[in-house]
């Protein structure tokens, strides 16, 4: 079972800042760590370098850009394109605008504070994309 996923962040209360604009609720533990928690027990966990540093000497931080994705999904397309509306005009970078790609599920990406991609994803049909790709395998 997965229990969350663990960013690196250069600021957390930046990082914390980004993933409440998605919204998100957090709990901000001190200035080198934060969680944020759905309702099935899942967590997201921001750690500073330093504090990450302090318990593992052999860590080295991640080199930008990111080779990975965090994907939030939302009810309707319209959705993705207010949240990439509202992301891009608090100051965050696009990577891609809102679009429809092979997937057929309105999709978008920006980056947050430490250059980590996100993904924001409408509603998709899981029955649909497994047919797609069968067709093309």
């Amino acid at each position: 079972m997965l229990r969350g996923l663990y960013l690196f962040a250069e600021d957390v209360r930046k990082s914390v800042k980004f993933h409440e604009l998605l919204g998100l609720t957090s709990e901000v533990v001190s200035d080198d760590f934060a969680r944020f928690t759905w309702t099935n027990g899942a967590t997201l966990e921001i750690g500073s370098a330093k504090l990450t540093a302090s318990y593992d000497p052999q860590w080295q931080a991640p080199g930008n850009p990111s080779k990975n994705t965090i994907s939030f999904e939302f009810s309707t397309a319209q959705q993705v394109d207010e949240m990439h509306h509202r992301m891009v005009e608090a100051g965050y970078t696009s990577q891609l605008a809102p679009c429809l790609p092979p997937w057929q599920a309105r999709f978008a990406i920006v980056i947050d504070p430490d250059g980590n991609l996100v993904g924001l994803h409408g509603p998709r049909d899981l029955t649909s994309d497994r047919r797609r790709e069968g067709a093309g395998g």
